[in-house]
């Protein structure tokens, strides 16, 4: 099949064919027609997959025709968990829609309001939003969504886990009845059907195969810290090994993949960060130095990595869990690839145990906990059946260095993360800090704030 079957605007069409593509994804070639047809469509695939054209270009190709209800609100309006993937959708709908005279921005939390408010004060044909800066812009008056033909969800699963789900009810609740709306997700749990139930009418179902194991090649270890700096520790002690030839270490932040590669290129090892904040120069650039050699450590979060193809990986360690099961697979598949065996070490706190236990159930086994000689976790990792009992990260006053926020939200440094009181370390071994100390913060519900997601 070819996009041109799908019978799309020839500026949509043309643009598709600049960008090199000819033949769609499984998931588009399954979506877009349903979508064209107007039925509300709740569609599961793994990231990776395509997903983003599958819901923009139909909604182009409704844009082509000019709406008869006045007024200044969007006509689609698609909801994202993160301003990093609210980038992507920015991104792949001023590709597909270069031919065509389009108005279309995005709404997103930590942003000025003074550019959000002067996008919103004429009519706009696709705005792209985080749920929480979305519903204080619909509270204050300064958006409507009268107008509103087309709602996407995208990473309902992830905005659900974020704690949106309110906020997504309210935003529905102001939406006009007559919307088609689009649910995509990467995992289909009880809470994300409830939720479509509630703002999808009779909607249609596509599921593709959601790939939930490794590679047989990749040989995947579990080691227990007890807090940051034994991370550290731990992380020295794997980087110094001669095996380990190029690796990729994720973390949670930009932040803290900046700061943990400046660590790491003190130390003598040739490393480099790569995360969202990085220009797409400057990204290429990295990624063309670790190919040739040039980068050893390539310390990256999880939407800077995706589609990163790097050969000869043979390391992935995760110094941070992600929150997400699907990112483990997608992480860990950064090894072990063309024939090649590699090696996919993971990391977790107490704090990380619920994302542990996720990632668990998500490819059907238990990571195999391994102990470095000398770096032996102080504390026992506690397993909680069904992995609902654990204490989440982020329920913590404290933040991922162990100190409490203040309003300029400073932590620690990477240098000085122990505490005074910290249990004593055994010989060889720095000063860890709190046995408990939280490793990872994630906010699990708006700041009521303005500057708030």
């Amino acid at each position: 099949m070819t996009f041109e079957e799908f019978k799309l605007n020839p500026a949509i069409i043309k643009a598709i064919t600049a960008c090199g593509y000819t033949t769609p994804t499984p998931i588009q070639e399954q979506s877009i027609p349903v979508v064209m047809q107007g039925n509300d469509l709740i569609a599961t695939a793994q990231t990776g997959t395509g997903k983003t054209a599958a819901f923009v270009l139909p909604a182009l190709e409704r844009l082509t025709v000019p709406s008869t209800i006045p007024g200044k609100g969007p006509r689609v309006l698609v909801l994202t968990p993160t301003r990093e993937l609210a980038g992507q959708v920015m991104d792949a709908a001023c590709k597909y829609g270069r031919g065509m005279r389009l108005r279309t921005g995005s709404i997103l939390g930590g942003m000025p309001y003074r550019d959000q408010l002067r996008l919103l004060s004429a009519p706009v044909d696709i705005i792209v939003a985080t749920p929480g800066r979305l519903l204080d812009h619909l509270e204050r008056g300064s958006i409507r969504l009268d107008r509103l033909e087309m709602l996407i969800l995208d990473e309902a699963d992830r905005m659900l886990d974020m704690g949106f789900s309110e906020d997504m009810e309210k935003i529905v609740s102001r939406a006009p009845s007559t919307r088609q709306t689009l649910m995509f997700t990467a995992t289909m749990e009880k809470s994300v059907l409830v939720l479509a139930e509630k703002m999808l009418n009779n909607p249609l179902r596509i599921e593709l195969a959601v790939r939930t194991t490794s590679h047989a090649l990749i040989e995947q270890r579990l080691h227990v810290a007890d807090n940051l700096n034994h991370k550290k520790d731990m992380l020295r002690h794997l980087v110094s090994d001669t095996g380990l030839t190029r690796a990729i270490i994720f973390s949670a932040t930009k932040r803290d993949a900046d700061e943990l590669a400046r660590e790491l290129s003190r130390a003598g090892h040739p490393a480099a960060a790569l995360h969202g904040d990085m220009n797409q120069i400057a990204r290429n650039k990295t990624i063309e130095r670790m190919r040739r050699g040039a980068i050893r450590l390539l310390v990256a979060t999880d939407v800077a990595a995706r589609g990163l193809d790097v050969n000869g990986i043979s390391h992935v360690i995760n110094f941070d869990l992600p929150r997400f099961a699907e990112d483990y697979v997608h992480r860990i598949g950064r090894t072990g690839r063309a024939g090649a065996t590699g090696i996919a070490i993971s990391f977790v706190s107490s704090s990380e145990l619920n994302y542990l236990e996720r990632i668990e159930r998500f490819i059907g086994k238990k990571l195999p906990e391994q102990n470095i000689e000398g770096l032996a976790p102080l504390s026992v990792l506690r397993r909680v059946s069904g992995g609902n009992g654990a204490k989440r990260p982020g329920s913590s006053a404290g933040n991922r260095f162990g100190k409490p926020k203040t309003s300029a939200g400073a932590g620690k440094s990477w240098g000085s993360s122990a505490k005074p009181g910290a249990a004593k370390p055994s010989a060889g071994r720095s000063s860890r800090g709190p046995v408990n100390q939280p490793v990872v913060e994630y906010r699990s519900r708006r700041n009521p704030s303005p500057t708030a997601a």
